[in-house]
């Protein structure tokens, strides 16, 4: 799979070059005879085409457009996406090869003409060099693995129906199989069928509550019903089974915007000047504290020193009981937002899922899983009452 997980992004921003293209076209309104506007004219077409999953019509509309105009880095982007989608229908190995390592070179172009996407990179390194393609391993059920495979290339030729057929069966042969649960409740999403999109992207779910992507699929399955409170609820579960990918948040900005909200963690920065920086002494001394010992006798089975959540939220608890002891700490905070923020938090309950989600670093990060194990409402709290502002 040419990173079939990542095909649902890719085609999300087509949709997005679509848009823009469509905006573009109706200022210009470009005649037939400007060559300009051929141009502008084909380019929407091979969109069109790609929106359809008709990879191998558009490929030689791309192909003359990359040749008319071969600085053109978005052209280079969809012609490199289209050659690595099509490359999934052709049987020849050795051609199945070249058209993926045209597919890499054309993408690599993109990247040196300045085009930027989000997933431009995941592509790139998803090909190697010589365009080989790594061997993908579904299931250990072989008949279940090779059902998944004859849907990913059914997919790929843009036959839903077949596709879905095959993943159906592979579910049913291995019903502890993620991607086939997905990637059927993906075709039914793709078809506009809504109830059964969401029956199987909720089987996807209870094989594995802690990926994001049937939560995010059910998501934008929802949000194109315009169901903004229930789109909101799993993207907010997409975040808390995987924080630290882009698409997540992605997912719910995407959504902030079409609700009219604003997102944002609260602001929280240790000053260390003015009236402040007596509570922000406590923070900096607590993690020191942390830092010469306290680490190895709270984690006796770690070797070496890390930041960890226990002594973030230790000490920035700290720091706020040491403004709550003080008679002047009230009327100072009033005036700080980075103390007001943190009481706030701490009042709550919500420091740890504050830290989680908006200051973890490589070793905060460490402690997520075993935090959410027991915690997922707080996380979804925090989302709801921290992140997710007021309208606009």
């Amino acid at each position: 799979m040419f990173a079939r997980i990542l095909a649902r992004g890719v085609i999300a921003a087509i949709f997005c070059l679509a848009f823009s293209f469509a905006l573009v076209a109706q200022e210009k309104r470009p005649s037939a005879q400007e060559p300009a506007g051929i141009y502008e004219m084909e380019k929407g077409r091979a969109l069109e085409l790609l929106r359809a999953s008709r990879f191998a019509d558009a490929l030689p509309v791309l192909e003359k457009l990359a040749l008319a105009q071969p600085n053109d880095g978005e052209t280079q982007f969809l012609l490199g996406f289209a050659k690595l989608a099509n490359a999934r229908t052709i049987t020849d190995q050795a051609a199945r090869q070249r058209e993926r390592a045209q597919a890499r070179a054309a993408l690599l172009k993109a990247k040196q003409l300045g085009f930027e996407n989000p997933l431009l990179d995941q592509l790139i390194a998803a090909i190697p060099p010589d365009g080989s393609e790594p061997v993908v391993k579904f299931s250990d059920n072989k008949e279940a693995d090779a059902a998944m495979h004859a849907g990913e290339t059914a997919f790929a030729k843009g036959d839903l129906e077949a596709a879905l057929a095959a993943y159906e069966r592979a579910f049913k042969l291995d019903p502890k199989l993620y991607e086939a649960a997905l990637f059927a409740g993906d075709m039914h999403y793709r078809k506009k069928e809504w109830e059964k999109a969401a029956e199987w992207f909720a089987r996807a779910i209870a094989i594995d509550p802690d990926r994001e992507t049937a939560y995010r699929y059910w998501g934008d399955a929802l949000l194109l019903q315009n169901n903004l409170d229930e789109a909101r609820d799993k993207f907010i579960e997409a975040i808390i089974a995987q924080p630290y990918t882009r698409e997540t948040w992605a997912a719910l900005i995407t959504w902030a915007d079409k609700a009219n909200v604003e997102l944002g963690h609260p602001r929280i920065e240790p000053n260390n000047s003015g009236e402040a920086a007596k509570y922000w002494k406590v923070y900096a001394d607590t993690r020191q504290t942390w830092a010469r010992g306290q680490f190895v006798k709270e984690f006796p089975n770690e070797k070496a020193y890390r930041h960890s959540l226990s002594e973030e939220v230790t000490a920035l608890r700290a720091a706020a009981e040491a403004v709550l002891k003080d008679p002047a700490g009230a009327k100072l905070a009033s005036a700080d937002p980075s103390l007001a923020n943190l009481l706030e938090l701490h009042r709550a309950g919500l420091l740890e899922p504050y830290v989680l989600l908006a200051r973890a670093d490589e070793g905060i990060a460490q402690d997520y899983a075993a935090y959410r194990r027991a915690n997922r409402e707080k996380l979804r709290r925090y989302i709801r009452e921290q992140v997710i502002r007021s309208s606009r």
